[in-house]
């Protein structure tokens, strides 16, 4: 997905147009995690030889710009890429300061997802993820919720939706219901995207 066709990567590009910044910070007020690496195996983004490294805040992605890629010492000193290692939380900032129920108010007509889970990866190349929607789906019309709707199967790329977001809210923390056994520690806004690919209905609650 961040690889250039023949060599090289896509740091430094573009990927939405929204003054968006993804990043991790063990120091983050009320999200504070690990100062240092934690690695009880090795795979092909975490190395245990790193165990002890310290770590600091890195940006992933900068008003819209990618920064950063996850890499090891190993998987750096390969690439030429900065040592940036897993950090035990993600912050995404940069949206308006508008609550979920403001941008509600705006919606003529739309899907409210309260909840995406049961995710899996479909195609790294792209990083294609398919998952299914839960605890709510809710249909807005002319900026009211006017029902409960089915649950769907999503086919998407989160870097995808990054780059067709038109709008983003207020940054509040928030649980990662898929990682919630282990990735507890995230702060991230509402955000507006046309054309989320449903690709079927779910009978999941």
């Amino acid at each position: 997905m961040f690889s250039k066709p023949g060599s090289g990567t896509r740091v430094g590009e573009k990927l939405t147009e929204l003054p968006l910044s993804l990043r991790s910070d063990p120091n983050e007020p009320g999200l504070e995690s690990a100062p240092f690496v934690l690695a009880h195996s090795s795979g092909g983004d975490q190395s245990v030889f790193d165990n002890g490294l310290p770590l600091a805040a890195t940006d992933w992605v900068r008003d819209g710009e990618l920064q950063h890629l996850l890499t090891s010492r190993h998987s750096a000193g390969l690439t030429g890429l900065p040592v940036a290692p897993a950090i035990d939380n993600l912050i995404l900032s940069g949206g308006e300061d508008r609550s979920l129920e403001e941008m509600v108010a705006s919606t003529e007509r739309g899907l409210l997802l309260t909840c995406l889970w049961y995710i899996r990866e479909v195609d790294p190349a792209t990083l294609l993820l398919t998952g299914l929607t839960r605890d709510g789906v809710y249909l807005v019309e002319n900026g009211e919720v006017a029902g409960e709707v089915n649950n769907f199967r999503f086919n998407e790329s989160p870097v995808d939706l990054l780059g067709r977001a038109t709008e983003a809210g207020r940054t509040e923390k928030t649980l990662p219901r898929e990682w919630s056994d282990w990735f507890t520690r995230a702060a991230m806004p509402a955000l507006r995207v046309p054309d989320f690919n449903m690709s079927s209905v779910s009978q999941g609650v």
